[in-house]
């Protein structure tokens, strides 16, 4: 089925109305204030576990040790874990109790974020990724300090006001790597382009995809004097997804999962 012309288009336009279903709000909200609604909810949706952001970090660095120590064990491994941190995600950055608007809900990327979890443990189930980072060709490696610079998060809000934070220390303690849909996947993204293609095609563009449509929506930071880094700092997320898809798509190679 993957193959027929018409599949992954209708794949490409279902996720595109999952991205635009509507929030949910105690109080009503005028659909023009949308992007309103999911500020608010960003702001405030992961500050309660932000002294966990530690733990992403860790599991994040031992599940790609355990991949280069044994790329069969290890890429499961990372499947499944990137699997279970959407699903974190999916609980944690999509709802909040919002000033404005009461408790509020981002749909879509609550059901995007389910939807790529219970993916990504399919994959790690069936070992449909297989990472071996000696045989990555090298041009592939350019692309590190883009997952570099998101693993970081150098990054400090200050009410509407975001700009850089460059202590070392956030390598490992930064709450919004692990926590945050747009900082977590340019790692993955990186990942699945360095093992390309042995890896699930379906999974890698699904992923690219999703991260494509997000990297765009956030290009609105942008324009916002205050909060441009926050624009910069998704840069990863557009780049890497536009890498990945491509890839995916049009990359040559048989899909040898396995070694």
């Amino acid at each position: 089925m993957t193959r027929r012309k018409w599949f992954y288009p209708l794949v490409y336009l279902l996720l595109i109305v999952i991205a635009f279903l509507p929030l949910y709000t105690e109080t009503p909200y005028d659909p023009r204030e949308t992007q309103r609604v999911i500020t608010e909810i960003l702001q405030r949706a992961t500050v309660p576990y932000a002294a966990w952001g530690w733990i992403f970090h860790v599991l994040t660095l031992a599940a790609i040790a355990l991949a280069a120590w044994n790329p069969q064990i290890g890429s499961r491994t990372l499947a499944a874990y990137f699997g279970l941190n959407h699903l974190v995600i999916a609980a944690v950055q999509t709802r909040a109790n919002t000033p404005t608007y009461g408790y509020a809900v981002h749909t879509g990327a609550l059901v995007a974020n389910v939807t790529l979890g219970l993916l990504w443990l399919w994959v790690a189930w069936k070992a449909r990724w297989y990472v071996c980072f000696r045989d990555a060709p090298r041009w592939r490696w350019v692309l590190l300090p883009l997952a570099l610079l998101t693993f970081w998060s150098p990054l400090r809000t200050d009410g509407a006001h975001a700009t850089p934070n460059f202590n070392p220390l956030l390598l490992l303690t930064s709450p919004d790597y692990g926590l945050a849909y747009c900082f977590m996947t340019p790692v993955l993204l990186f990942l699945l382009i360095l093992a390309y293609p042995r890896v699930d095609r379906f999974a890698m563009r699904v992923t690219a995809f999703n991260g494509l449509l997000y990297g765009l929506f956030n290009l609105n930071y942008w324009s916002n004097p205050d909060l441009v880094w926050i624009g910069v700092m998704h840069i990863p997320l557009l780049a890497l997804s536009v890498v990945a898809l491509v890839l995916a798509h049009f990359g040559r190679g048989p899909e040898t999962v396995q070694p």
